[in-house]
């Protein structure tokens, strides 16, 4: 299917209520780009008459080297929700920045049109950049009193561009990242640990140039989890269920899943080399799905495993597939490890696992995952491939059938805190409060 065959839905007819999403939207395989689809898809039936989900073009997405689902099966967006793609602004002439131009040439464009309107980003590099650069046109000209802007901050805001910009000398960079996150009128991070994290570095740049943004991010960031879709996880039918696992030659509670990116700070080489050797291997295969940079040195490490044949890569997986292949799971495995350009701040996927009710997570106790998991899974050290041997031999084949049913109640009770429609009234609540305060003012 050709990238642009990707379903754009149309806007609703006669907006009063508008809210303007911005993040790498699908198909990037992202947490928080399903996030953004959970806000989105709360708003409709919250009041807002009008969402739009503004993000790159598909060929800038292909460019970048993004790890992207299967464009025909992603999920289409409801009645009311138009994804936009603005197209870049400017020739070659033009070496860098042309897109982002375009986005915020958008942006300012629904923002000055007469909609009330919320506009969130998702990542404060770029998209809280084209954010507070349209909202600060479009109050210049005098028409946007009605606006309300929220940034979300996400582990890699900080990782991949504040701490590598303080400890590379390159401080204006960091301050123009900080500056323009505390431009919003409501900064948020997704979880406790993001929010440690952005002030952590912060104060590590104030000490450097004088500066006070720690104080600043300090009083003003609020914690905003990751919202998640639960009615996807616990409706699940289990003859669809047995489909699904039938098609891929699965058998649900006969293998352990890894479904995450691709990628080093996953810690898959632990994976594969505390699957090998381990009790568990005789009794489950091992199922690891996901697309991502690390994806053909994963192919060596399968190729070399001394149970290469019970080895699973999966790199297709869509939408509709991972609730299945979640709730099926022995044993869902996340060995997430921090790394100097990514941390997990949350862990979206083990949510999305212990609300299908699918086997115990065993995890790393790395980042924003202790808020994630809460006590419901088995946390393991971080690059201890014999510890995850041990984790995965005791759930797998030592557990009973009650521990089991036990630790799935505790698990999914815990997730559902993070049902995105107490996710967005928690979030959008201080933002309506505060929109009526200076409606009666």
């Amino acid at each position: 299917m050709p990238l642009s065959s990707l379903p754009d839905l149309a806007p609703t007819s006669g907006p009063e209520r508008r809210l303007v999403l911005v993040v790498r939207a699908d198909p990037v395989i992202c947490g928080h780009s399903g996030e953004a689809r959970c806000l989105a898809e709360v708003a409709l039936q919250r009041g807002f008459t009008d969402v739009r989900i503004v993000t790159w073009t598909l060929d800038r997405l292909a460019a970048s080297g993004l790890p992207m689902k299967p464009l025909e099966h992603v999920q289409p967006y409801s009645p009311g929700i138009t994804v936009e793609r603005p197209e870049p602004v400017g020739d070659y002439r033009v070496p860098d920045g042309r897109h982002l131009a375009g986005l915020t040439g958008r942006l300012v464009e629904l923002f000055t049109d007469g909609v009330p309107t919320v506009a969130m980003s998702l990542y404060l590099s770029p998209h809280t950049v084209a954010v507070a650069d349209a909202a600060r046109v479009a109050r210049s000209m005098g028409r946007a009193t009605d606006l309300v802007t929220i940034a979300e901050a996400v582990g890699s805001d900080v990782t991949n561009v504040v701490r590598d910009c303080v400890a590379s000398g390159r401080h204006g960079a960091a301050a123009h990242v900080l500056s323009t996150y505390l431009e919003n009128d409501h900064c948020v991070a997704v979880s406790e640990y993001t929010k440690e994290l952005v002030v952590q570095e912060a104060a590590r740049l104030d000490e450097l140039i004088g500066t006070s943004f720690a104080e600043q991010l300090l009083a003003r960031v609020r914690i905003s989890y990751p919202a998640v879709d639960s009615s996807a996880y616990l409706r699940l039918d289990p003859d669809t269920c047995d489909d699904v696992l039938g098609a891929r030659g699965l058998v649900a509670g006969e293998y352990v899943l890894f479904l995450s990116r691709l990628a080093s700070a996953k810690g898959l080489d632990d994976l594969v080399a505390a699957y090998a050797g381990s009790r568990a291997s005789q009794r489950v295969r091992l199922v690891l799905a996901g697309r991502g940079p690390q994806e053909e040195q994963l192919r060596r490490w399968i190729a070399d495993s001394p149970v290469a044949d019970r080895i699973d890569l999966l790199t297709d997986v869509d939408d509709d597939e991972k609730p299945a292949l979640m709730a099926g799971s022995a044993a869902f495995v996340l060995p997430s490890r921090p790394q100097p350009e990514f941390v997990e701040t949350f862990g979206i996927a083990l949510v999305e696992s212990m609300l299908a009710g699918g086997g115990p997570v065993i995890t790393c106790a790395t980042g924003g995952i202790p808020e994630a998991v809460g006590d419901t899974a088995v946390l393991v050290p971080t690059d201890d491939p014999d510890a995850l041997r041990a984790a995965l031999d005791e759930v797998v084949c030592d557990w009973t059938p009650q521990q089991r049913s036990a630790a799935r109640a505790r698990a999914r009770s815990h997730a559902l805190r993070f049902d995105r429609e107490a996710v967005f009234d928690a979030l959008f609540g201080p933002v309506s409060r505060a929109a009526e305060v200076d409606d009666v003012a």
